[in-house]
């Protein structure tokens, strides 16, 4: 079939129609190129655009807005061929231009080659070296978290509970990462909690797709994604005077946090490492950014099914109170004697979609892929909405069902569950972020029972930024006697 125009907004451009029956280059013939003149409507319509195209064109075909072009790859077949199998091939991130402007090519998320590996092996030594009173912090922030609730809504007052779980859940990265924590009523603090989650709004909003496609025109230009950069150099300053005061007290007997081990590798003065100051600064904005948003994201989805399903909710609460009861503090150890609570929380994981297109990769060499041929330098977007909405994997995919992680009441694991993506650049925080979610998911239905506000209906309407995050909603927290 020929080119056919697709008018919306700004000016027409062919959407090409090709088959997948021809084993041809990427991008035009054989592998479907479809052109979107409006950048956003890709990260408007999302699953659902997704699911259409897919459709249409079958497991694998690129998409087209401004200067940007990608591949997107559906099914766990697929997706697990190109980020396992041919995990080296597709080690690298692409030039995105809002990262790249933001992060030059350093810290953990955007960096390449020999930079990206020297940094993600020290973070990853770093991080398990740190993590050996890592459970000891959550379950002490979780102390607070419930006693915030408790001192504020714990008579069952409506309220939103987006930033006490913010809050909680970036003490943790600021436990390891600065070696202190924040009070919650901290106004610095809470300034730099809306900062962090306004720039990630802005950064996945029409805006800063519209930057990432039309970047030298954009960069020239007035618009609501300048506050993406204002917030950025209020979140670097921030940062700057912690590693300051962290140089001005640096222990060389003891390493207290990642600050301090980073400084430290620093002092060692190798001339061919790349361990300075600049990736001190954007590999520490990498671990709060990333460390606070998407596990804050997942346990707010968690309290909104609680409420939406209280059958569920009570289920959960009577393996809380058999195998951890109602005083004693929930441990790590605890969770292989609670597999329905494990279920729910990957059931949370599956349906929360936390993360639904992955981080994007790209091509570092020639490969083929399903029979296409996709040269060096090709970006890919990897589709873990596929995955876990994949009507051949789950017996229910649209419905939240704890059941698909149980089998003869224990808990079962699924190959096709890659909430945290897979291969080289799989999420590094990966044990961390489940060790959280337990326990803050455990310690607050210990203590409460989430409900919906009287003459309220709950839904699950959400918000694309860089994360799939429920629109704000409001719980009562009950608390349990």
């Amino acid at each position: 079939m020929g080119p056919v125009c697709l008018g919306v907004g700004f000016s027409k451009v062919p959407l090409l129609q090709a088959g997948l029956n021809s084993k041809s280059d990427f991008p035009v013939q054989g592998l479907g190129l479809v052109s979107f003149e409006h950048p956003h409507l890709l990260v408007l319509r999302g699953q659902r655009t997704l699911f259409q195209l897919t459709g249409q064109y079958g497991n694998i075909f690129s998409v087209q807005f401004g200067s940007l072009t990608f591949v997107v790859v559906n099914g766990y077949q697929m997706v697990r061929e190109a980020l396992v199998h041919q995990a080296e091939i597709f080690a690298d991130r692409p030039n995105i231009p809002l990262l790249q402007e933001i992060f030059k090519g350093f810290g953990l998320i955007s960096s390449n080659g020999h930079i990206w590996r020297q940094q993600r092996k020290f973070a990853l030594a770093t991080l398990k070296s740190l993590a050996v009173n890592f459970e000891e912090k959550v379950q002490e922030e979780s102390r607070y978290l419930v006693e915030t609730i408790e001192e504020e809504k714990g008579g069952g007052q409506p309220f939103d509970p987006h930033y006490k779980i913010n809050s909680a859940v970036s003490n943790i990265i600021c436990s390891i990462t600065f070696g202190s924590r924040f009070d919650y009523h901290d106004n610095r603090f809470q300034e730099l909690l809306h900062s962090l989650a306004e720039t990630l709004l802005l950064i996945g909003s029409f805006w800063g797709q519209l930057y990432n496609a039309f970047p030298l025109i954009m960069r020239w230009l007035p618009g609501p994604f300048r506050k993406i950069f204002r917030h950025w150099e209020k979140l670097q300053y921030f940062v700057k005077s912690v590693i300051a005061k962290h140089k001005e007290d640096l222990d060389q007997s003891e390493a207290g946090d990642y600050i301090d081990c980073y400084l430290k590798e620093i002092e060692k003065g190798d001339t061919s490492s790349y361990f300075h100051e600049e990736n001190l600064l954007c590999s520490t904005l990498d671990l709060f950014l990333t460390g606070t948003e998407t596990t804050a994201t997942a346990i707010r989805w968690a309290l909104l099914y609680m409420a939406a399903y209280p059958h569920i909710q009570e289920k959960v609460q009577q393996e809380i109170d058999a195998v951890v009861g109602q005083c004693q503090q929930p441990s790590m150890a605890d969770k292989e004697k609670m597999p329905y609570t494990s279920a729910v929380l990957s059931e949370v994981l599956r349906m929360g979609n936390v993360v639904p297109l992955g981080v994007p990769r790209m091509a570092t060499s020639d490969t083929t892929l399903a029979g296409f041929h996709l040269p060096k330098g090709t970006t890919l977007m990897t589709s873990l909405t596929s995955i876990m909405f994949d009507k051949n994997v789950w017996e229910t995919p649209d419905t939240f069902n704890p059941e698909h992680f149980l089998e003869n009441g224990q808990y079962r694991r699924r190959e096709a569950f890659l909430p945290f993506s897979a291969g080289k650049r799989a999420c590094p925080g990966e044990q961390l972020a489940r060790t959280e979610l337990f326990i803050f998911f455990v310690a607050l239905l210990q203590k409460f029972s989430f409900q919906a506000p009287a003459e309220a209906a709950l839904s699950f309407a959400f918000t694309l930024s860089l994360t799939r995050c429920p629109k704000p909603f409001q719980l009562c927290a009950v608390p349990r006697h």
